[in-house]
């Protein structure tokens, strides 16, 4: 079950508040696919793990650390548990499907009965104390038991950002995001300057004789990972390098290239502090003012993949906070959904429980549940976007300007506890809720006055 997805990382001096921040639409097929929100204390972890794709059963270390995730609503074909951040504010993104060649497929070919992203997160999260330690730990996991598919994952502490790219079946690399930089990751092989004797470089112990061995490095200077192991095929050009150059375009004033650039850089500058109100902008966009907008007036014949999508199945903002005491400093934003038409709320990850309305989603529709009527809110809304826009900016607005407030007060009070946090999740939850409740009135409302099945003369 491939999911594709849009990965930006900030670090903490690119970022307004001094957090780490590590963000990804987990986006699957055109059918809905529920979620949930959810918390994993250490009972409730499994042990020994279970992988249903790969039939492997993997025995883990004891004393887990308790971790928020956002699993599939149905775990007939695993876990999926996405991202999240543990106890020890340590947070963890899987994954972001990547792209790979024939060449390196040719020397370590994919495990067919390996692990993937259905089990990343459970197999690791729980374990580390770093976001290198998640590196490590991945690592090692993937030289044991390799992979089925091509991956990349990002860890972040309250200090650093690494991340990290699968290469064939048993191999790869990671990179540390400069503390002053933001990265992009679409679809694609990302890394592309790569040192093995920086600090700021991890991978497999063998990948240095590894591509000399297997003559894989086409450029006659250097050493560009994406060069190496990744690909620039037409799909590349239209799938995935556009959403890269959207992001750049914002983020960075100065930034002048081509949407369809094969080399488009995955670490760069921003010209501003970067918020997370600017990552749910971006994680949302379909390339607002330019000619590729699906919504615009005029549309491009080039047709390009956007970021916010009808795939979007939730996405979350893991924000590490500095300067704050640790019990407050884990931020797991999220929003369920395609993103053009849903809202993002700040929860607390130091808790042992999610509110209902996040955690308990079923199968089927249900618009008591936050995931369900943000996915009734898209389909209506992408009807006719300009309709319903107004609609949808002042919910967005109206949401995000209340549950920072809320988040405010409760950062304020002497001492935060669970029972605390707790609260405050649940007062953001009812908040968003009821407000998603209201645009859905609203807009059938507003539909109904705009259907074409409709008549000037009444009875």
């Amino acid at each position: 079950m491939l999911k594709t997805c849009t990965t930006i990382l900030v670090g903490k001096n690119a970022s307004l508040t001094g957090s780490t921040l590590i963000a990804r639409n987990e986006d699957g097929a055109d059918d809905s696919n529920a979620q949930r929100f959810v918390v994993v204390n250490p009972e409730d972890q499994p042990q020994p793990y279970h992988s249903v794709h790969s039939g492997l059963t993997i025995p883990l270390p004891d004393n887990p650390l308790r971790y928020t995730a956002t699993p599939d609503a149905d775990p007939t074909y695993g876990i999926w548990g996405a991202g999240g951040i543990n106890s020890k504010n340590t947070a963890m993104t899987a994954t972001e499907t990547i792209t790979t060649n024939a060449r390196v497929l040719s020397v370590d070919p994919l495990v067919e009965k390996g692990l993937g992203e259905e089990d990343f997160l459970t197999l690791v999260l729980p374990y580390i104390e770093s976001a290198k330690a998640g590196v490590l730990r991945l690592g090692k996991l993937l030289e044991e038991y390799g992979t089925y598919e091509s991956n990349g994952i990002a860890f972040a502490d309250r200090e650093e950002i690494w991340y990290m790219e699968t290469i064939g079946g048993h191999h790869w690399a990671a990179i540390r995001i400069p503390d002053d930089a933001y990265a992009i990751a679409p679809n694609r092989w990302n890394i592309t300057d790569f040192d093995f004797n920086s600090a700021d470089c991890l991978a497999s112990a063998d990948l240095p004789e590894f591509i000399a061995k297997n003559q894989l490095n086409p450029d006659h200077e250097g050493l560009n990972l994406r060069h190496i192991f990744g690909s620039a095929t037409i799909k590349d050009r239209y799938y995935n390098n556009p959403r890269a150059w959207y992001v750049h375009q914002f983020l960075d004033d100065n930034f002048v290239r081509e949407p369809t650039d094969q080399d488009l850089p995955f670490i760069n500058h921003a010209t501003k502090k970067i918020s997370v109100e600017d990552l749910k902008f971006l994680l949302s966009s379909h390339y607002q003012e330019t000619p590729y907008d699906p919504y615009g007036e005029t549309v491009s014949e080039k047709h390009f993949r956007p970021i916010g999508i009808n795939r979007n199945l939730e996405t979350h903002i893991l924000e590490l906070r500095n300067q704050v005491p640790d019990e407050i400093a884990g931020i797991h934003w999220l929003a369920f959904g395609p993103n053009t038409f849903n809202a993002m709320v700040p929860f607390y990850s130091n808790v042992t429980d999610t509110p209902a309305c996040y955690r308990d989603t079923p199968t089927v529709v249900n618009t008591n549940y936050m995931y369900w009527i943000s996915r009734v809110l898209a389909l209506i809304g992408d009807g006719n976007f300009a309709l319903y826009q107004d609609l949808q900016d002042n919910f967005a607005q109206t949401v995000l300007q209340n549950v920072l407030r809320m988040q405010k007060e409760t950062d304020c009070q002497a001492t935060p506890t669970e029972k605390t946090l707790t609260s405050a999740n649940q007062a953001m939850a009812d908040f968003i809720l009821a407000q998603a409740t209201k645009l859905l009135n609203d807009a059938i409302n507003l539909g109904s006055r705009n259907m074409k099945l409709r008549f000037s003369l009444g009875d």
